[in-house]
């Protein structure tokens, strides 16, 4: 499976922030807010992966993550000019896809919690069709929103309704199959003038081929695109790494762990960065 991380857009919810830096390289607490999904991906088994950002970013990006191999991965960057919704990532990486199942993820999505590896390996192992994650909020007016049966099947995706049909929000994680490139070409733009992620959904809600997972309480799913959520994400983090004595989204931790990297090269990566906080943390993993 291959991973998109779609970091481009204009950032214009935190604005003075973002006007001359993306938002993807804006700090949640101690590390780049590009790190939690990036890891999210790696932990769903994707080392093959595509960061899609405006071509004012790309080198900045570049320069945060390289080409990948210090984590035992392979990255590629893409540029979107302009933005034009989500599913737009399919148009932009239809090359990089190249027909395989791939993992598309927001930039600015964070998930954490107890068993996330086991779903998302659980979810990347269909054959056919796509899979979305469902999240309980509080607002779900704000989201594109689940409209249930009686039985719990899937009837539709409402973005963003008035009258939501019930709590459960779409969030910003999807897997899907060598299908969706060409699907995402086929989409007309909506009112928004925008390819919307709904609609490429959607068509695989049609042909009967899109599997919905709900993650449980156990599970937290942050949105850090305004001010208010950037800030409750860096707390979150911060209680999270301070009360249990470990950090969360470290690339190099994941790679080490998933065999990617070997004791010799975690060492070298912490020794590259000096004695800060996070570097002494590399070393008292080994």
């Amino acid at each position: 499976m291959k991973g998109i991380i779609l970091a481009g857009g204009t950032g214009s919810r935190l604005l003075p922030m973002t006007r001359v830096v993306s938002k993807q390289l804006l700090p949640v607490y101690d590390k780049p807010m590009i790190y939690y999904p990036l890891t999210t991906l790696m932990m769903a088994g994707v080392r093959d992966m595509l960061i899609i950002t405006t071509p004012r970013d790309a080198t900045l990006f570049r320069d945060l993550l390289g080409d990948g191999s210090q984590w035992g991965m392979q990255f590629e960057f893409a540029a979107q000019d302009t933005p034009r919704g989500i599913a737009d990532a399919y148009r932009v990486g239809a090359r990089f896809v190249d027909g395989d199942h791939s993992a598309l993820i927001l930039g600015d999505n964070l998930f954490y919690g107890q068993g996330l590896i086991r779903t998302l390996r659980d979810a990347a192992a269909f054959e056919r069709g796509a899979a979305i994650f469902a999240h309980a909020v509080a607002h779900p007016e704000r989201y594109g929103v689940l409209d249930l049966a009686p039985d719990g099947t899937l009837r539709d995706i409402v973005e963003k309704p008035a009258s939501p049909p019930s709590h459960l929000a779409v969030t910003g994680l999807y897997f899907y199959d060598g299908q969706a490139a060409d699907i995402a070409a086929g989409l007309a733009p909506s009112t928004r003038g925008e390819l919307e992620i709904t609609d490429l959904n959607r068509a695989y809600l049609q042909r009967g081929e899109l599997q919905v997972h709900q993650f449980g309480r156990g599970i937290a799913w942050l949105d850090t695109g305004t001010p208010e959520s950037l800030v409750e994400a860096a707390q979150f983090v911060e209680i999270l790494e301070k009360r249990q004595g470990f950090k969360i989204a470290v690339p190099e931790e994941v790679a080490w762990r998933s065999g990617y990297i070997d004791d010799t090269q975690l060492l070298r990566l912490a020794e590259a960065m000096g004695a800060c906080d996070y570097a002494v943390y590399l070393r008292e993993l080994l």
